[in-house]
């Protein structure tokens, strides 16, 4: 069997060093891209054993020329394009380091990929954040999009760009719309991840409170290490599909807060809002629809407390305490 080489831009992320494992168990050559190796311990590859599996290259996918070298270099079999400024807070304070980067990174590999090796297959991680202001429930692919972040606005250039070089050029390009999914290996600034630590250090008597913005909006929330497994998924059918990566349910920023700390037997008191933690726009609820993916043999069964539970433990397990 012949090894297909992949090559996964954002490799130092949740999403890429679990799909990093992933192709690795199946006879993969992975490289993956950073944008600035000598800023990066690659914690994610470490944490999962594989650091030393994975090839890294240091390549700045807004540089055009750059993308076609790349290109010129290696056969790649499978590029996904998992890295992007992904922060809806950031986004908002920087706009335009977020659109320029997530835009302009899509176009240049898609343009690589149709002048040098249009066989390559490509992988876009779009997001539900594209959606923004909506009026029905559960979100179906082809909902209209209005997003209403910078960060979303990027993500929705991004996934036309996909579609225009799959329908004007004939390239395998694919959009997985991911909705929010967390893991052991999500960034400390993150929602999830910093309620499970900041409860942690409150049960230790380092923190007194955890402060936190808009509580009451409602997200589909996932587990990564199964989401990575549809995006494989995506680039093995026979024709590229733009699907959606969901749990199909959503449920409150409240809830979760209040569970890990039920958990950690404290008191809901402890928890405050911050007006200064909203953000200038914010979408209500939002949960999607996976019924096509599961059609297309992804399985998944989680709920989002299963999730948590599994969370929590892993971070009691690195933290060195128990709760």
């Amino acid at each position: 069997m012949i090894q297909k080489t992949s090559l996964i831009n954002g490799i130092s992320g949740q999403d890429g060093a679990y799909l990093a494992e992933y192709l690795l168990s199946k006879n993969y050559r992975v490289i993956g891209i950073s944008r600035n190796n000598s800023l990066n311990n690659f914690h994610g590859l470490k944490y999962l054993g594989i650091r030393d599996k994975v090839e890294v290259l240091h390549i700045d996918l807004s540089d055009a020329n750059q993308c076609i070298e790349l290109y010129k270099n290696f056969k790649i079999d499978e590029f996904y394009n998992l890295g992007a400024q992904s922060s809806v807070s950031y986004s908002f304070e920087y706009p335009t380091e977020t659109i320029q980067y997530n835009v302009l990174s899509v176009l240049h590999i898609l343009d690589a990929i149709r002048k040098i090796n249009p066989e390559s297959k490509f992988y876009q991680a779009s997001s539900s954040e594209m959606y923004g202001k909506i009026d029905t429930l559960p979100i179906a692919k082809d909902s209209a999009l209005h997003p209403i972040s910078p960060y979303g606005i990027s993500k929705a250039t991004g996934h036309w760009l996909v579609n225009q070089y799959r329908e004007a050029f004939g390239l395998y390009a694919a959009s997985g719309i991911l909705f929010n999914h967390e893991s052991y290996l999500r960034a400390d600034s993150f929602f999830v991840k910093k309620v499970i630590k900041s409860a942690i250090e409150i049960k230790k008597k380092n923190l007194d409170v955890l402060r936190v913005g808009n509580i009451d909006i409602k997200r589909d929330f996932g587990f990564a290490k199964e989401y990575v497994k549809a995006i494989w998924l995506m680039m093995q059918l026979d024709q590229p599909e733009d699907l959606q990566v969901c749990s199909g349910t959503s449920i409150s920023l409240k809830q979760i807060v209040h569970y890990v700390f039920d958990h950690f037997q404290l008191d809901h008191d402890l928890i405050i809002q911050d007006i200064n933690l909203f953000r200038p726009a914010e979408i209500d609820d939002i949960y999607g629809d996976n019924t096509a993916m599961k059609a297309k043999g992804w399985t998944y069964d989680y709920t989002f407390f299963n999730i948590l539970d599994i969370l929590i433990a892993e971070e009691l397990q690195n933290d060195g305490i128990r709760g």
